[in-house]
């Protein structure tokens, strides 16, 4: 499935997006977005602060609102929605609180597995066990949202037995040698590939061993 934000989005990345995971949910003023590229999304889900009132008539008979502040459109969507893998894109871009804020999502809901599609990289939570080839190369960042540790191979600098935290030992502009494995001991460790790798994400997240 495909949850389609508000953040400027070129088309393109759309369409990358939607030619691996063709069913489209938007999120609040994706719907704009949406609405803009000639989409009709299955439903629209969000507070409904940021739509506009051409897309509420557009979609009226698919409009989900839920109302508590508490978290943001983003989590609202993802938590609401039942897929074995979604693609995130319009969540990233322009505003870096709000994509933080995406990053936290993503560590909220370790059950879901998520890709969020950026300009030039993709980011997901990292499953408790993953095998993935993005090519001899191909930088692999990993980033910390709390103390953990990850086994690895098929990297560049192994990362076994590091101590990882944001505020101490982070992984990121590691490079793949080859096939890499990943096995954090915590739901806490970000996976950053280039956009070129999401294939090759989608297909070891299709095999891996995840947190739910």
């Amino acid at each position: 499935m495909t949850l389609l934000g508000g953040a400027q989005t070129a088309a393109p990345e759309v369409e990358i997006a939607l030619s691996r995971a063709p069913r489209l949910v938007a999120i609040d003023g994706g719907a704009d977005t949406a609405l803009g590229l000639d989409l009709r999304p299955e439903a629209v889900i969000g507070d409904m602060d940021s739509i506009s009132d051409a897309a509420r008539r557009a979609f009226a008979d698919r409009l989900h609102r839920i109302e508590e502040q508490d978290t943001t459109d983003f989590d609202k969507a993802l938590r609401s929605v039942a897929a074995p893998l979604v693609l995130a894109v319009g969540v990233t871009g322009g505003r870096f609180d709000h994509e933080l804020a995406v990053m936290a999502v993503l560590a909220a809901h370790p059950d879901r597995p998520c890709i969020v599609l950026g300009a030039e990289t993709i980011v997901c939570l990292c499953p408790a066990r993953i095998t993935l080839d993005p090519g001899a190369g191909a930088p692999v960042s990993l980033f910390p949202l709390a103390p953990c540790r990850v086994a690895s191979s098929g990297l560049r600098w192994p990362t076994e037995g590091l101590d990882f935290a944001p505020d101490g030992r982070i992984g990121t502009s590691n490079a793949a040698t080859g096939p890499v494995t990943l096995a954090p001991d915590a739901a806490k460790m970000l996976l950053i590939l280039p956009r070129a790798a999401l294939d090759a994400l989608i297909a070891g997240l299709a095999t891996a061993r995840g947190w739910g």
